[in-house]
């Protein structure tokens, strides 16, 4: 303890030394307040002035070229505010799923982890899945056009992404929004050098349907009297593609470098390699040409396109023909349509593009599939109704080669050969993870497809991302491993699959679960006989090029290879036919059970 002297000298020395601090400090200060002189305060004034004047010019020039220039200076703002938009939604994407996505603990007794704990850990992943999804769907719903088209492609990824983000997607499919009148006629005459009156004696201004890149509207011509859809290019779409294809695979690399397993960059590249082709609707009335011309010699198959009258980049006028969505149920009942027959006709159609004429649209949604009634008196083909194919802007030319490898890859599915699969999936994907590319080309569970039940299974079994996702935590990154290593043209193959898949479920989605199967194995049959045409076709080219060499021994052995391919071909067809006869009789015991077990219907008094 100091003693009382000792405690009033150190406190007098405590003041002392703060009174001299203070002192200093306002002498400081009093300095800093003093004109050095005359001259350096007139100096300082001047300075001033210039410093005003150059953020005066600086102004009047900034202003000045966004008034003269005010195109430019607008797209350069409206393209940041774009980026910035999506930009920030990948940003709290990322950090969301960094702060709250929970690692799933394996399965097993070892885990250490309850029933309940993992279930609580599931739902807490589907939860930052949804929040994800619904920002990035706001986002693309605030920018629209290209961004649309992003979300309306994440939308079809079900053999990728969890259930919620392509639930949350799909609702872009209907939440287009349409351009006003006036955009439009400005495109029409840009574009052809005629207003929307001169050219047309009536224009309905309500679209009949409007889609991320454009809109429809039904018009009659004014030369000619003919009815005719005109499809429209959103005015603004052409002009920020390149800035939002650029951002997004800019986004993609960023999120890619914080989450290394996120290997989607294929997707912006192939954004960036068709977008461009469907921007020019030019490409839309090559591509309808050439299909029709292919289905020419098919009177069989109740194949309708679209005549194209003119087109131009932004504006393509086309015959318009009356139907609805082939998954509309109820206007297939008001028109005694079998939504079997619409399936058999959309899986021949898509069939014979794949495995035979190797040009395949890769689009294949209901909002693409519409189907006109028809009379069979009138109808060529027999069928009640005509599948009238929409929009063809994206499509593929498919090579002999692929044709022939994918073919041999869905006869190895179809016969549930191990080795073969493991074969082909190295030829035709350049994975080893065989079993996963099976999965996702199928939309089958392993199991399935090894027990060879493809065509035979008594019990459908669907694949499921989320639900194989809660029994291997690393299933997202497997499935980015085979899809980076596939050529481009099977991603677009692959999402056609899914397309037809969903059409397929939604044809069937009011009917009893023994008959969605059986409709299913009928499709697997279908689409194996093509298999077996397109294999067959490839080996007698093949066939033909190693004979090419004179003499009667060659010829001979030609002859007996070509022979013993058609007898081949022949074999499996008869087991196909004998297959799909097995499935036409249990469809007709179903219906006359089904028949006799109906409740009679009571009578009123």
């Amino acid at each position: 303890m100091l003693g009382a002297g000792s405690a009033r000298a150190l406190w007098t020395a405590t003041l002392a030394r703060r009174a001299l601090r203070a002192g200093v400090w306002r002498e400081a200060a009093t300095r800093s307040r003093r004109p050095y002189s005359a001259a350096h305060g007139t100096a300082r004034k001047a300075w001033r002035w210039r410093r005003g004047a150059a953020v005066a010019a600086a102004s009047v020039g900034v202003c000045g070229y966004a008034v003269y220039n005010y195109d430019t200076a607008y797209f350069v703002a409206v393209s940041a505010l774009r980026s910035s938009v999506a930009a920030a939604a990948t940003c709290q994407v990322a950090w969301d799923y960094y702060r709250n996505f929970p690692d799933l603990p394996p399965e097993g007794v070892d885990s250490g982890a309850s029933a309940e704990e993992r279930l609580r850990i599931v739902e807490a992943r589907s939860a930052v899945h949804l929040r994800a999804a619904e920002r990035v769907r706001h986002a693309l719903m605030r920018n629209g056009g290209v961004y649309i088209k992003l979300g309306q492609h994440l939308g079809a990824m079900h053999y990728v992404l969890p259930e919620e983000w392509c639930t949350t997607m799909q609702m872009l499919q209907d939440q287009n929004t349409a351009s006003s009148l006036e955009d439009i006629d400005r495109v029409v005459t840009a574009d052809t050098g005629q207003s929307i009156d001169q050219l047309f004696a009536t224009f309905d201004p309500v679209p009949i349907g409007v889609a991320s890149l454009a809109q429809v509207h039904r018009a009659v011509l004014r030369e000619t009297g003919e009815e005719v859809a005109v499809k429209v290019q959103h005015p603004m779409v052409r002009t920020y593609s390149d800035i939002d294809i650029a951002a997004v695979s800019v986004m993609f690399e960023f999120v890619h470098s914080v989450f290394p397993d996120f290997k989607f960059m294929w997707l912006s590249a192939e954004m960036k390699s068709s977008l461009p082709r469907e921007l020019d609707f030019r490409s839309d009335q090559t591509n309808a040409e050439q299909v029709a011309w292919n289905f020419s010699n098919h009177p069989d198959i109740p194949l309708a396109v679209p005549r194209m009258v003119r087109a131009t980049e932004r504006v393509l006028i086309m015959e318009y023909i009356d139907g609805r969505r082939c998954d509309d149920l109820a206007y297939l009942r008001k028109h005694d349509i079998d939504p079997a027959h619409v399936s058999r006709a959309v899986g021949r159609v898509f069939a014979e593009m794949t495995f035979v004429q190797g040009f395949l649209h890769c689009d294949p949604h209901p909002g693409n599939l519409f189907v006109r009634p028809r009379t069979r008196a009138d109808a060529v083909h027999g069928y009640n109704f005509d599948l009238v194919l929409l929009d063809h802007g994206l499509y593929r030319q498919l090579s002999p080669r692929f044709r022939y490898e994918y073919a041999e890859m869905w006869r190895a599915l179809m016969k549930g050969d191990g080795d073969q699969i493991r074969y082909w999936s190295r030829r035709l994907a350049g994975t080893d993870l065989y079993r996963l590319f099976s999965i996702i080309l199928t939309g089958q569970d392993w199991s399935m497809i090894e027990a060879k039940s493809l065509t035979r299974a008594t019990t459908p079994v669907q694949f499921s991302v989320s639900e194989l996702a809660t029994q291997q935590p690393d299933l997202l990154r497997q499935i980015t491993d085979v899809l980076s290593s596939v050529p481009p043209v099977l991603l677009l193959v692959l999402k056609t699959n899914d397309l037809l898949r969903m059409v397929d479920q939604s044809l069937f989605a009011d009917q009893p679960a023994a008959v969605q199967h059986r409709a299913q194995l009928r499709s697997w049959l279908r689409l194996s006989h093509y298999c077996l045409v397109a294999i067959r076709d490839a080996r007698a080219a093949e066939i033909g090029r190693s004979g090419s060499g004179a003499g009667a021994a060659q010829s001979v052995r030609r002859t007996c290879r070509l022979v013993a391919s058609w007898l081949g071909f022949w074999r499996d067809s008869a087991v196909l036919a004998v297959l799909i006869a097995a499935l036409a009789v249990e469809d007709l015991l179903a219906r006359w059970r089904a028949l006799f077990r109906r409740p009679a219907t009571a009578v009123q008094p």
